[in-house]
């Protein structure tokens, strides 16, 4: 059994502790936060261990949350700690909280890839993360992309070159101090955006741009992307890799599926937990092949929860087992994802 701890319970972190309850390899020993919010009043009432910084005790318990010990306590009872700080936060704990003991640690995407010893996508290269100390999941646009990506190499196809733009949810849901509120913004304001570099911590011979505005929705990210093979590809052969991929699902406009908020509410229909979505979700009308070689289509991506399932697969990684598709499917069973064959499509 795994010994698992969250350290940061916001966004990502409340998703990955619920995900990890749900494993049965894995414990969640507890929290870490130093904010008594509702976020971690909620787990705690879910009888979720809690754990703080000492100079914190009085303020979590005036706020009705009894705190088990201190941070420094919780990492010393875990095997890995999945830290989903804001960015740059956990730079700071690994070398304040982390590098004097033994836990191995898993990043997200706000930090720079150097924070860790390999930057992480379970489809893309699970190996290269088997028994490091410090990994680092990507971002959801980045897991996204390198899903895609993955799902073309893995089947033995020869990549080109791949263009992707992005549409940028404007903020999560609860970042009521974020924007834009009437305004689409370059975000950043050059080409290539970050996403590149980003896929190319994982995949760095892959021949990549990336562009990326911020649009005012909370929702979804959404992509258009471009790929070109160098032996070609039809569209059936393009929708078959898909198809057979996990964590992609193709959603149809005769089902009525022409938008990211129909997705949402999809999800919240067939029961999801917060209505998340951590699969990519291509349009499937979309999906086009020009000139034998250049595949096209739009993709929505649910930035609250699709790393989640990757940092499952990176715990398991780091704590030493090695299938990478027996972990894929052991982690899309806990949570309940579409295996393959995807219903919508």
């Amino acid at each position: 059994m795994i010994k698992v701890c969250v350290v940061g319970y916001g966004t990502i972190g409340k998703r990955v502790a619920d995900a990890v309850l749900k494993q049965d390899d894995m414990e969640l020993v507890g929290i870490a936060d130093v904010v008594p919010d509702y976020k971690v009043k909620v787990a705690y009432s879910k009888g979720i261990k809690v754990y703080v910084p000492k100079e914190k005790f009085e303020s979590f318990k005036s706020a009705g949350i009894e705190p088990q010990g201190t941070i420094e306590e919780l990492l010393d009872r875990v095997d890995v700690v999945v830290d989903a700080t804001p960015a740059g936060i956990g730079a700071k704990n690994k070398n304040t909280l982390y590098m004097d003991r033994k836990v191995k640690v898993i990043f997200q995407g706000g930090e720079k890839a150097n924070v860790a010893d390999v930057s992480f996508s379970a489809l893309a290269n699970y190996s290269k993360a088997v028994g490091k100390r410090f990994v680092r999941v990507v971002s959801c646009n980045t897991t996204a992309i390198l899903r895609v990506i993955a799902a073309y190499l893995n089947n033995g196809y020869k990549i080109e070159k791949v263009r992707v733009n992005i549409a940028r949810r404007g903020a999560d849901p609860h970042e009521y101090r974020r924007g834009p509120i009437n305004d689409v913004i370059l975000d950043p304001p050059k080409i290539p955006s970050h996403h590149a570099e980003d896929v190319k911590s994982v995949l760095p011979d892959i021949n990549i741009v990336t562009s990326a505005i911020a649009i005012p929705v909370t929702i979804t990210h959404l992509h258009f992307v471009n790929i070109s093979f160098k032996d070609g590809i039809s569209r059936d052969e393009a929708l078959e890799t898909l198809y057979r991929t996990p964590r992609i699902m193709l959603f149809e406009s005769s089902y009525g599926f022409r938008s990211s908020a129909q997705v949402i509410e999809w999800a919240r229909d067939i029961g999801r937990h917060r209505a998340d979505v951590p699969e990519n979700i291509i349009f499937k009308d979309t999906v086009s092949v020009i000139d034998q070689n250049e595949l096209m289509f739009l993709m929505a991506v649910h930035q609250e929860s699709i790393v989640i399932p990757e940092n499952i697969d990176a715990i398991r990684a780091v704590s030493g087992y090695t299938n990478m598709w027996s972990s894929i499917r052991k982690t899309d069973e806990a949570l309940g994802l579409f295996m393959e064959g995807k219903v919508y499509g």
